[in-house]
């Protein structure tokens, strides 16, 4: 009668362990059905499940004496002749902290089970500028669970992204970012009204504009219109104050290490986005322009206005240069301008938002670290750091 038994090993990683029990079942009459290896803080984890036929008496010694030379501890048990059929992993859940509480991971797999749903695997992804826990998650439906830990990330103060298990993961796909207060900190229209004197009232529509209380295109224009006579060299001087957020260097150059195609899309200015694009290497851009005539704003733009739609009808037009699916892109923005482009992407993340583009978008982010973005799609801060060691440039 076919029987399965459970060997775990733990005690301090080292290498050669993984190999040593396995060299050690050749010599026995058994087939491997299942393995789990897990490495916290140095210390293994080894589970192999194993069918056998026959007595394990001498089995056990053997694996036994495998454990007291490797100075481990060692543990079986036993089992009857069916192996418990194993639920497919559908989803991954992502975890961002800082810092990730014990009540917060308590509450997020306490979600987990009320849904019904398994957590078969749980990878710690970075420490470091938040904490990053991914758990491989089955049996849950996608959209019940997502609403329910978007729920306990808003009580828990964490952030938590739910995307489905598949191959798209690693595959080439296409990252679309929101500029002003996104890629970049603060807003550019804002830097210039203060060397024309307009700060205050332009600050007034932007947020408006942000909140979604007032139409983009229009808000562009009468703040644009505040503009009008500046000295179009004002513009130089903006663009040598503007700041990268925190991280997104780290952002651009490991997706595009990994073949990502990246694009900006902007409610701002093609006068500032496209040095932004020639200094971070991005494949795409759309923006607005600003009318310059005999060095001076007009208080116009030329062409039409990239808003809410303009911009995710620009997603939707890189994705095709791209030879990307729409399922395969990634868009990130902060603002209600954003919306249509975040509902239209694969993955949608609202970035340091406002509350209406968080409750519409996929996932949030509330940490001012644009790299964290990283974690959701299972890039981990030790292949990070990995390849910028092979590649400092």
């Amino acid at each position: 009668m076919e029987r399965t038994l459970l060997i775990t090993l733990t005690g301090r990683d080292r290498p050669g362990v993984t190999s040593r029990l396995f060299g050690t079942l050749a010599d026995f009459p058994v087939e491997v059905s299942d393995v789990e290896q897990v490495v916290i803080r140095g210390r293994l984890v080894l589970g192999v499940l194993v069918t056998h036929t026959s007595g394990v008496e001498s089995l056990w010694d053997a694996v036994k004496k495998v454990a007291d030379d490797l100075e481990m501890e060692v543990e079986l048990s036993t089992g009857g002749s069916k192996t418990p059929k194993r639920k497919r992993s559908q989803l991954h859940v992502t975890v961002l902290g800082s810092p990730l509480t014990p009540a917060a991971m308590a509450g997020v797999a306490g979600r987990i089970a009320t849904h019904g749903a398994n957590i078969d695997r749980i990878e710690r992804l970075a420490s470091y500028p938040v904490t990053a826990i991914e758990l491989l998650v089955s049996g849950a439906d996608p959209a019940a669970l997502r609403a329910a830990l978007a729920a306990e990330a808003a009580e828990a103060q964490v952030d938590v992204a739910v995307q489905r298990v598949g191959l798209h993961r690693k595959a080439k796909r296409l990252i679309v970012m929101d500029v002003d207060s996104t890629l970049i900190q603060g807003e550019v229209i804002e830097l210039l009204a203060e060397h024309a004197g307009q700060l205050d009232k332009v600050a007034e529509i932007t947020e408006a504009a942000m909140r979604g209380e007032l139409d983009f295109a229009g808000s562009l224009r009468e703040r644009v219109a505040l503009l009008a006579g500046l000295d179009a060299s004002a513009i130089d001087a903006v663009r040598d104050r503007i700041e990268l957020a925190s991280g997104a260097r780290t952002l651009v150059r490991t997706l595009k290490r990994l073949d990502y195609k990246f694009a900006i899309v902007s409610g701002g200015f093609t006068q500032v986005t496209d040095a932004l694009a020639a200094d971070l290497g991005i494949d795409y851009t759309a923006a607005n322009t600003l009318e310059i005539v005999d060095g001076r704003l007009t208080g116009r733009v030329v062409g039409p206005i990239i808003d809410r739609a303009g911009k995710a009808d620009a997603l939707r037009r890189f994705a095709a240069e791209a030879g990307v699916p729409i399922t395969q892109t990634v868009a990130i923005g902060d603002g209600a301008n954003d919306l249509d482009m975040l509902q239209a992407a694969g993955l949608g993340v609202a970035y340091n938002a406002k509350p209406v583009v968080r409750r519409a978008a996929h996932t949030a982010v509330n940490v001012p670290y644009l790299d964290t973005i990283l974690f959701l799609l299972g890039i981990s801060r030790d292949e990070i750091e990995a390849a910028d060691a092979e590649d400092p440039s």
